[in-house]
């Protein structure tokens, strides 16, 4: 299975410490790292996780790097402050764009083109790369698109196969979602209560919850695989939901394997 990710990414860091005090200069915790784990976040995870699922993976994302800085306090494991740096990045360049169609993928310099991709994931943070009419684009020349993306939806992404939005983005575009041309491609997660699809709801399994940092990425990972093994959307959705179950059992931000679920 070949999986092309493009969108934004990062780098996640996360900065580990003890909290003994309270400053006495203001009411504010005196926070003292102990160490320190880092990452790629966003498309960057994306395709962490479409790795670990046991799929091929091609990547284009930005060059120059976000950074998102998370302080997180070891005892309880919560985090208590976040550092973004750098929250804004260049935008795919003309000649990378116009290399992705009939799901074929021009990577210039490297491996030449790539005859045969299975699945695209637009993963979209609004940070720059891609613009509107770049996804619109990604939609309308290639097949199994799936997009998941933070900006207000409208005609421009009526040709993706399937876009995955959160609770909270659905509300924001409730009009616009209320065509019934997106009841079909609409996949909506609902955090610990699941997710919704044309209407009907997927509970997911209660687990103890350590992290939910770049649940949404292992989802949509999940998803691709779960979509290009079965052609079942609602069994993908399902699969993919089990996926984010081992994933926010971790710390930090993790990815799942397929020995992982298989293993129970």
């Amino acid at each position: 299975m070949n999986v092309l990710v493009v969108g934004d990414s990062c780098k996640d860091v996360f900065i580990y410490g003890d909290i003994e005090r309270i400053s006495p200069e203001a009411p504010v915790p005196v926070f003292k790292p102990t160490h320190e784990e880092s990452n790629g976040g966003m498309a960057k995870n994306v395709a962490n996780n479409v790795e670990s699922l046991d799929m091929h993976i091609y990547t284009i994302t930005n060059e120059n790097c976000i950074i998102k800085k998370r302080f997180v306090e070891n005892r309880s494991g919560q985090m208590v402050l976040r550092v973004d740096e750098h929250d804004y990045c260049d935008r795919i360049k003309i000649k990378k764009l116009q290399g992705i169609t009939n799901n074929k993928f021009t990577s210039y310099g490297l491996t030449g083109t790539i005859d045969k991709i299975d699945a695209i994931i637009v993963s979209d943070y609004c940070k720059g790369f891609l613009e509107e009419s770049d996804i619109q684009h990604i939609c309308k020349y290639n097949n199994n698109v799936f997009v998941d993306t933070k900006k207000k939806l409208g005609e421009w992404i009526k040709d993706a196969d399937f876009i995955k939005i959160n609770e909270l983005e659905y509300k924001k575009n409730h009009e616009v979602l209320s065509d019934s041309e997106f009841e079909e491609k609409l996949i909506v997660t609902l955090g610990s209560k699941g997710c919704k699809y044309k209407g009907k709801e997927f509970p997911v399994k209660e687990v103890p919850v350590k992290d939910v940092s770049g649940a949404g990425d292992t989802f949509i990972a999940g998803l691709v695989r779960g979509y290009l093994d079965t052609q079942d959307i609602e069994k993908a959705i399902e699969f993919a939901q089990e996926c984010t179950t081992y994933v926010v059992q971790k710390h930090g931000v993790a990815t799942v394997t397929l020995k992982e679920i298989q293993n129970g």
